[in-house]
């Protein structure tokens, strides 16, 4: 038995076969498992790293599982072969699980200038960059450009636009004012572009208008209906609006792992395989597809690839595998939703439960927090987040401000002038002297 991806679903379906009679490996290309929804509060310096992961091989245990760091390339299903970075792995049953990544719309050379958020470097790469424009701002003598770097766009309003664009919004007005001289972080503006006519689409409409009235208490600027057209290091095309901002994140889009598209076989338009309902791909038994990989209907509605829905698709796997061991027929898998949430800022979040009752405001938020703590792997970082989160809550303080790269060349050049407790007479002097020693920079980026 070969799984193939260390999230949700694949830990699941690793679980389920601990004391099965099989010989289970899983293959991961990182060594941990990610907490992916509580990523975005490592983006925006609430929770470090290591709060929302844990080692898969610590995870794992179980005398029949082996856990193998490679990379996954291709499937040969006539061969019955996982091909990997590191050689080939036969198999006699296979569960991929490997997600999904960031679709930028035909529009793969956006990426370089707005990051998306799906792994922890991706996480740490956001991080860098807000904290980096609040460092480039300080530095900056020109108003205009230092507006500019106090510009934050976020592309996209589902959850992790949303979520981002919260979080965001609270940091700027509530924990980094009193740390800088020259700037005032407070005035920061946080935009938020979607394409669609409201946020959080996929919710109902009333808690969709809630969220973005609670988005907008926080100071974020909500533009729906807003189609980017174009965008470079130093701002944003949406239509025929230009917005100068030289920090933009991505939350619009997800494709998913390139790997289905080795499997030769149907997939819809995210490039997702579209599994039978005993979730295999179709024609063959052996191998299954869940997760974010899966496109698979229900009552005619799509199954939504969150958290809950690959858990539960690891766990039926897992079931059919046994089945499939006893000579049993494979049994169709149905989704149970127990609802979703998305959190807005302090104290603020909407959700559904059990697709009835909707909720919104400080209840909602105190039913998000307990349902991310319940999910959390690992004593320890359940401990860890809520000491965090009471901490962040208490003294609405972020205190992993990393900036863990060496950046200071790339910023704006420091100017004499304008800086306190020096002469205006020796601020000239030194500033000239820096003139006669070298030609004026063209400005840089922080890629």
């Amino acid at each position: 038995m070969v799984i193939v991806g260390g999230g949700f679903g694949g830990l699941e379906a690793a679980r389920g076969l601990k004391r099965a009679p099989v010989d289970v490996t899983v293959i991961d290309r990182y060594n941990h498992h990610l907490f992916q929804p509580l990523l975005y509060q490592v983006a925006t310096a609430v929770l470090s790293p290591g709060d929302i992961s844990a080692p898969i091989r610590q995870v794992l245990r179980g005398r029949n599982t082996t856990v193998l760091l490679a990379e996954a390339q291709s499937v040969d299903m006539e061969r019955k072969v996982l091909v990997t970075d590191g050689g080939d792995i036969p198999y006699d049953s296979l569960v991929l699980a490997t997600g999904a990544t960031h679709s930028y719309f035909g529009h793969p050379e956006w990426a370089r200038f707005a990051p998306g958020l799906k792994t922890i470097d991706d996480a740490r790469d956001i991080r860098e960059r807000v904290l980096l424009a609040f460092e480039a701002a300080e530095r900056e003598p020109d108003p205009m450009r230092q507006r500019e770097w106090l510009t934050f766009v976020i592309i996209g309003a589902g959850p992790t636009g949303v979520e981002l664009a919260g979080a965001l919004a609270y940091m700027t007005r509530h924990s980094l004012p009193r740390d800088f001289r020259r700037i005032d972080t407070s005035q920061a503006r946080v935009l938020l572009l979607e394409g669609l006519p409201r946020v959080l689409n996929t919710y109902p409409e009333e808690l969709s208008q809630k969220a973005r009235r609670d988005l907008e208490k926080l100071g974020v600027e909500v533009r729906t209906g807003a189609m980017v057209t174009g965008m470079d290091e130093e701002g944003v095309n949406v239509g025929d609006t230009r917005i100068q901002a030289r920090t933009l994140l991505w939350g619009a889009g997800v494709a998913a792992s390139p790997l289905a598209r080795t499997l030769g076989v149907p997939l819809d338009r995210a490039g997702r395989v579209k599994v039978e309902s005993t979730l295999n791909v179709p024609g063959h038994e052996d191998v299954f597809v869940i997760g974010d990989l899966a496109s698979m209907l229900q009552d005619g509605k799509p199954v939504p690839g969150i958290a809950p829905a690959a858990m539960q698709m690891g766990k039926h796997v897992a079931k059919n595998i046994r089945r499939k061991l006893e000579g049993q027929p494979l049994e169709p898998f149905r989704y149970h939703d127990k609802g979703s949430f998305a959190v807005i800022g302090r104290g603020s979040a909407i959700g559904v439960l059990y697709d009835k009752v909707r909720l919104s405001g400080r209840p909602a938020w105190l039913m998000w927090l307990g349902i991310h703590i319940t999910f959390l792997i690992g004593f320890r970082n359940k401990l860890a987040v809520m000491f965090d989160w009471a901490y962040t809550y208490l003294t609405k303080r972020r205190d992993v401000r990393l900036i863990t790269g060496l950046h200071a060349n790339r910023l704006p050049r420091i100017r004499a002038t304008s800086l306190p407790g020096i002469s205006e007479e020796r601020a000239e002097e030194a500033d000239l002297e820096r003139v006669r020693r070298e030609p004026e920079p063209e400005p840089t980026h922080i890629h």
